[in-house]
């Protein structure tokens, strides 16, 4: 007997959903740290054109050497409500490559102009010389929209 898959297929409802998320201003980012431990931090997000997840992060902070030597990395999209059960609450998790956008290329000057119309409090530190954009192309993922309520992203 074939075990029942516990994951609904991906309808309308939950398309929606996903797309309201992607709308987080942060995110949860986990990355492996160049020793094999996992890490997470907390990141700003925005969406570039082609609604791909993207994040402007700095070489000061470690999980920019992480990503740069482990490019696979997963985020975590989504925060509870102010009541109830937070499990109840949607989340996002996305299985993601990093890709860092080269500072100056035609790519980096457009996502710059999209990320500031959506994060414009970023122009303080943008064009500083450690900051990098970095798109996640997404592997795959999983959509909690509550209990029972789980679908898988292709």
């Amino acid at each position: 007997m074939t075990p029942k898959d516990p994951f609904r297929p991906l309808d309308d409802d939950a398309r929606a959903m996903i797309a309201e998320l992607m709308t987080s201003s942060h995110a949860a980012l986990a990355v492996t740290r160049e020793d094999g431990t996992p890490s997470v931090t907390r990141i700003s997000l925005a969406a570039d054109k082609d609604s791909a997840p993207v994040t402007l992060i700095s070489d000061l902070s470690l999980h920019t050497k992480a990503l740069r030597n482990a490019p696979a990395c997963a985020l975590l999209i989504g925060e509870p409500g102010e009541k109830g059960d937070p499990l109840t609450h949607p989340r996002l998790t996305l299985h993601c490559k990093a890709a860092f956008v080269e500072q100056g290329s035609a790519a980096h000057v457009a996502l710059r102009a999209h990320y500031l119309a959506q994060r414009p409090k970023a122009k303080l530190y943008v064009d500083f010389a450690d900051f990098h954009f970095v798109r996640f192309e997404v592997v795959d993922g999983l959509l909690n929209a509550g209990f029972g309520k789980a679908y898988k992203i292709p």
